[in-house]
C-alpha cells in the first residue's frame, strides 16, 4: 500500500485535507467515499515528494532542524508507550504542523507498510534524515532496543539544535551592531558630511587634517561606493566558486584553523559535534570503525575530517583511537585524554559522552565571554568613529571663531 494525499469535502461541505493508505488512487477515492467524503483531489505522496524536489532542497525535504528534533522526541515517547512503528508514524503525521512534514512521514510510512525496515524507509530521504540518524535507527532495529536508541537520538538532535541556536544567538547582536554602524557611517559620509563641509571648502582657508581626511573619505564614498560594493560582492561570488574545489577548500579551512579566535571556535564546534556523534553511535552498539566513519561525516572542517579518516585507517590497523586522533593535533587535549581514559577502562562510550558534554559546556562559556567582550568593543569603535566625524566638523568652526576674534 502507498500513501495518498487527499483534498475532500465532508457531509457539511467543509474541506478536509489529509493522507490515506490505499493500493491505488482509485482505491483511495473509494475509501474516502466510504468515509462519507467527496474527494476533490487525490495524489500519491511519493509523487508529491518528487514534484517538490526543488522546495525540499531548501527545506530539508519537508523537515527543518527544529522539526526533526521534535519528531524524534515524539517518536521516542510513542515507541516507549508501546505503539508499533506504523502507529507511531500515524500519530506523527497527524501532529505534523507543515504539509511537507506530513507528506514526508506519510511516504516513510508507506515504505514501512511495503515491508521495508524503518531505517531503509528513512534512507530514501537522506537530505531530511542524516547518515548518523539512519545508522542509529538501523542499530536500534538490529539490537531490538529501538526505544532506547530513539531516546538517545532525541537527546542528540536536541543538543545539536541547542548548540546551533546558542551560536546564532550569541553573534546576532554583534552582527547587528556592525551592520548598523556601517549603515550609519555610510549615511554620514554620503549625505551629511558633504552638506556640512561644503561651507568650509568655499571659505578657501586651510582646513585641519581631520577635516581633510573626512572630506576625502566622503568623496570616495560618493564616487566609488557602489563600484566598491559591487566589487566586494563579485569577489565573494568568485571565492564561493573557487572554494567548490576540495583542495582549495581544504587549504582555506586549514588557514581558518590557524586564526586565533575563529580557529578556536571552529575547532570547538567540530570537536563537540564529533564527540557527541561518536558517543551516541558507540552507545547504540554501532561498531567503532563504522561509528568513526559516520562521525567524520558530521565534521564541517575538512582538515579535521581528514584527521578522523586517517584515524579510521590507523585504528583498522590496530592503533589506539586516542593516539590516532592526537597525532593530528587538531582536536582539543580534553577530548583526547578522555578517549584514552575510556580505552584504558573499557568505557569509551561513557567517556565520549562526558567529552561531548565538557566540550559543549566549555564552548558555550567561551562564546559567551567572547560576545560579552565584543559588544562593548563594537560600541566603543562606533563611538570613536562618530567622535572623529564630530571633531572633524567642529575644528574648522573653532578656527573660524579664532579668525573672527
Amino acid at each position: 500500500m502507498s500513501g495518498f494525499e487527499y483534498n475532500a469535502l465532508d457531509a457539511a461541505g467543509r474541506e478536509k485535507r489529509g493522507v490515506i493508505e490505499a493500493d491505488t488512487e482509485r482505491h483511495a477515492r473509494t475509501l474516502l467515499r466510504e468515509r462519507g467524503l467527496a474527494p476533490l483531489a487525490v495524489q500519491s505522496t511519493r509523487d508529491s515528494v518528487e514534484k517538490s524536489a526543488l522546495r525540499e532542497r531548501f527545506s530539508r525535504a519537508g523537515l527543518s532542524r527544529g522539526e526533526l528534533a521534535l519528531v524524534t522526541r515524539q517518536f521516542a515517547t510513542l515507541e516507549r508507550a508501546g505503539l508499533t512503528i506504523e502507529e507511531c508514524l500515524n500519530v506523527l503525521i497527524e501532529q505534523a504542523e507543515s504539509a511537507g512534514a506530513r507528506r514526508l512521514l506519510a511516504e516513510v510510512r508507506a515504505r514501512v507498510l511495503e515491508g521495508q525496515s524503518l531505517s531503509r524507509g528513512l534512507a530514501a530521504f537522506p537530505s531530511a534524515f542524516p547518515q548518523i540518524y539512519r545508522a542509529m535507527i538501523q542499530a536500534g532495529e538490529h539490537s531490538g532496543k529501538l526505544g532506547d536508541v530513539l531516546e538517545r537520538l532525541a537527546d542528540y538532535t536536541e543538543n545539536r539544535e541547542s548548540l546551533r541556536n546558542t551560536m546564532l544567538t550569541a553573534f546576532i547582536y554583534p552582527a547587528l551592531v556592525t551592520v548598523v554602524a556601517l549603515l550609519v557611517v555610510g549615511g554620514l559620509l554620503v549625505y551629511v558630511v558633504p552638506q556640512v563641509t561644503r561651507v568650509f571648502v568655499n571659505m578657501g582657508q586651510t582646513l585641519p587634517l581631520a577635516t581633510r581626511i573626512l572630506i576625502a573619505l566622503s568623496d570616495f564614498a560618493r564616487a566609488s561606493g557602489l563600484p566598491t560594493l559591487a566589487g566586494l560582492v563579485a569577489a565573494f561570488v568568485v571565492a564561493k566558486l573557487l572554494l567548490r574545489d576540495e583542495a582549495r577548500r581544504a587549504a582555506w579551512h586549514r588557514w581558518l584553523l590557524r586564526l586565533p579566535v575563529v580557529g578556536r571556535l571552529i575547532r570547538g564546534v567540530n570537536a563537540a559535534r564529533f564527540a557527541d556523534t561518536l558517543g551516541i553511535l558507540t552507545t547504540a552498539g554501532v561498531p567503532l570503525l563504522a561509528s568513526l566513519q559516520s562521525a567524520a561525516a558530521v565534521l564541517t572542517n575538512l582538515p579535521m575530517r581528514a584527521a578522523v579518516e586517517e584515524a579510521v585507517r590507523r585504528v583498522r590497523e590496530g592503533a589506539a583511537l586516542s593516539s590516532s586522533l592526537g597525532s593530528a593535533r587538531l582536536f582539543p587535549p580534553l577530548i583526547i585524554h578522555l578517549i584514552a581514559s575510556g580505552e584504558a577502562t573499557g568505557r569509551l562510550d561513557t567517556m565520549l559522552a562526558r567529552a561531548a558534554e565538557a566540550q559543549s559546556r566549555e564552548l558555550d562559556t567561551w562564546v559567551r565571554r567572547l560576545t560579552a567582550l565584543l559588544e562593548p568593543v563594537l560600541i566603543i569603535f562606533m563611538g570613536l568613529i562618530v567622535l572623529f566625524v564630530v571633531v572633524a566638523i567642529l575644528l574648522p568652526i573653532f578656527d573660524m571663531n579664532t579668525l573672527v576674534r
